[in-house]
């Protein structure tokens, strides 16, 4: 996400908020890169939901894009959830 789509994307999120829709969860699982315009979109998603008491999550960050959360201190803003663990598989040996 970058200062060429950031904008877009932000508009884009707010429009297809549903009406009464608190909490915005973004997957960030094929975002490779985010800049300060990238962020700056992040945080005006973040105000969006804290006007209606909701939050941001921030889904499955690929590790460039969790660093630059990381080191501009932003994991402490938004809640960042990591990849979920796979179930673990039931084994005909253990039955």
């Amino acid at each position: 996400m970058s200062s060429a789509n950031a904008n877009a994307f932000r508009d884009w999120v707010r429009s297809s908020l549903a009406i009464g829709q608190r909490n915005i969860e973004l997957d960030m699982s094929q975002a490779t890169f985010i800049d300060s315009c990238g962020l700056g979109a992040l945080i005006a998603l973040h105000k969006t939901a804290c006007a209606k008491q909701g939050a941001l999550r921030l889904l499955n960050p690929q590790p460039a894009v969790r660093q630059i959360l990381e080191l501009t201190r932003m994991h402490r803003i938004f809640e960042i959830a990591a990849p979920e663990e796979p179930a673990p598989v039931e084994s005909s040996l253990n039955k």
